[in-house]
């Protein structure tokens, strides 16, 4: 029997907890699989994908900067993935890449879940709108909030995902609205970073009038990345969660995809952070 190989693909890869992940998910549940973590060059992503299934790759996760172009690759795309035009989650068999998205699934488990918090007629802000926030809109959205702000640096970029989901939020009546990151009035029940101000160690891109007192204001990003964020929610009376709940729901989701077998996330889950906090 050979073991099949899986990896996740990324620039900068160097801090992916998602090797650790996904071989846990295989020792408790039984399967034979190999994941490991490739630093991919800028210019070289579609090759490297190539590469990988040529090497008898079954599937990889897509981080920053490369989940558009893993959705422009694919021959086959789910219908989050199509919506969210972003992919985290390829799957290669019979000559097809196919593609999905479990980063919505992941972000509203872990909020929902993890966290207790509902999400239904809440104020939510979504900051950002590269892939990772591509990848969550439609998932919070059929969570059903009342309203829903997209804020990013250049509007343009907000407005065009807005558009793309206007139908969906129609669908779900919720409100949904584009701003710029320096154009927000009002405050919010939850706010969440989709930005690179985090990865980036830059400073958090909006004041803090956005927070409702005791608002969730939640990092995708984990570990050192996530903690200037996560003290200036502090700071300013916010409850504080880093993406660590949403890697692990996430890699629960494609594991599924691939093998056919859902993980117990949670243990992984408080496992990893027994682990980074040791």
């Amino acid at each position: 029997m050979t073991t099949d190989l899986y990896c996740v693909m990324g620039h900068p890869i160097g801090h992916s907890q998602s090797p650790w992940i996904h071989t846990r998910f295989a020792e408790l549940t039984g399967q034979d699989i190999l994941y490991t973590k490739r630093e991919i060059p800028l210019q070289h992503f579609a090759h490297s994908v190539r590469a990988f299934i040529n090497e008898g790759g079954h599937g990889c996760n897509i981080t920053v900067p490369f989940k558009f172009e893993a959705a422009a690759l694919a021959t086959h795309t789910s219908e989050r993935a199509r919506l969210a035009q972003a992919c985290n989650t390829l799957s290669f068999a019979d000559g097809k890449i196919e593609a999905d998205n479990t980063d919505g699934i992941g972000l509203v488990h872990d909020i929902k879940q993890n966290a207790g918090i509902s999400l239904k007629g809440k104020r939510i802000l979504l900051m950002g709108a590269g892939g990772a926030a591509a990848g969550v809109l439609g998932p919070l959205l059929q969570a059903q909030p009342a309203h829903l702000s997209v804020a990013n640096r250049t509007l343009h970029k907000a407005a065009a995902l807005v558009a793309r989901h206007q139908a969906l939020a129609t669908l779900q009546k919720v409100e949904l609205l584009a701003h710029d990151l320096k154009g927000l009035e009002g405050s919010f029940d939850i706010i969440i970073n989709g930005t690179a101000s985090s990865l980036g160690g830059h400073g958090v891109p909006v004041d803090a009038q956005v927070l409702k007192p005791g608002a969730l204001a939640y990092d995708m990003m984990y570990g050192a990345g996530a903690q200037g964020f996560m003290d200036w929610a502090r700071a300013h009376g916010a409850v504080p969660r880093d993406g660590l709940g949403m890697l692990v729901g996430q890699a629960a989701e494609a594991f599924f995809i691939w093998r056919g077998v859902m993980p117990p996330a949670g243990q992984v889950l408080a496992e990893l952070r027994a682990k980074l906090a040791a």
